[in-house]
């Protein structure tokens, strides 16, 4: 019911995961991301424990590899998961179980893992890793040309309703979490424009945490 990716910014350290399902709130239960250790997305009848499991593990000093192999041997019904991994240095991993469901299939280069399920055809996976690889610009840039690439090879086997986008930066806080939770048109198109909108501003939004006496103006009726 989902396709997806992880992923990380070889020059910025910058941490990321897009995607996209039939299900509504696809991101709610299955983006997790954590500044300076590192992305999963856990899909397929998703456990969301899954998630922040693999995070801690990884924060503990585990690599991907290690994390997900413990997380096979931890999780319950792990034959039903698909868990997609990256680490802090770039390093991946995937679990996907024999459960998955319909047709299943995963990816992975430089710093960016891939994997979906109930996917329109198995190059799904191997088309977003080199739709990510292909672009250029911000981290977020290049995780909606993936989704995008996912999504023009064929996508889930029926219409997608709802995507997502998750990037940690430096701060303990998401730089960016844009959601559409579920539309009728195409939910990876809303999620594009809504990175449209923020991308310009995301760094006034940081500065404003750090230190509002050095923030721009909030641009909205009434500020001076």
């Amino acid at each position: 019911m989902t396709f997806s990716l992880v992923a990380r910014c070889a020059e910025t350290g910058m941490l990321g995961v897009a995607i996209s399902s039939s299900s509504p709130a696809v991101a709610a239960r299955c983006s997790h991301a954590r500044a300076g250790v590192g992305a999963v997305a856990s899909q397929n009848i998703t456990d969301p424990m899954l998630g922040p499991m693999a995070l801690d593990l990884m924060e503990s000093g585990m690599g991907a590899a290690e994390a997900v192999a413990e997380v096979k041997r931890r999780g319950a019904f792990i034959e039903y998961r698909q868990v997609l991994a990256v680490d802090k240095a770039g390093g991946t991993a995937i679990h996907s179980g024999p459960k998955a469901l319909g047709i299943w299939t995963q990816a992975e280069g430089d710093n960016v893992a891939a994997g979906g399920n109930l996917l329109k055809n198995d190059g799904v996976p191997g088309a977003i890793v080199e739709g990510f690889l292909g672009a250029e610009g911000h981290l977020g840039d290049r995780l909606v040309a993936a989704l995008k690439a996912g999504l023009a090879a064929g996508g889930e086997a029926g219409p997608v309703h709802s995507a997502g986008l998750l990037l940690v930066d430096r701060q303990p806080w998401p730089l960016a979490e844009l959601r559409c939770d579920w539309t009728e048109d195409c939910p990876v198109e809303a999620v594009a424009t809504a990175w449209e909108i923020y991308k310009p501003q995301m760094e006034a939004y940081v500065q404003r945490a750090l230190d509002p006496r050095e923030a721009p103006s909030y641009g909205v009726p009434g500020d001076e």
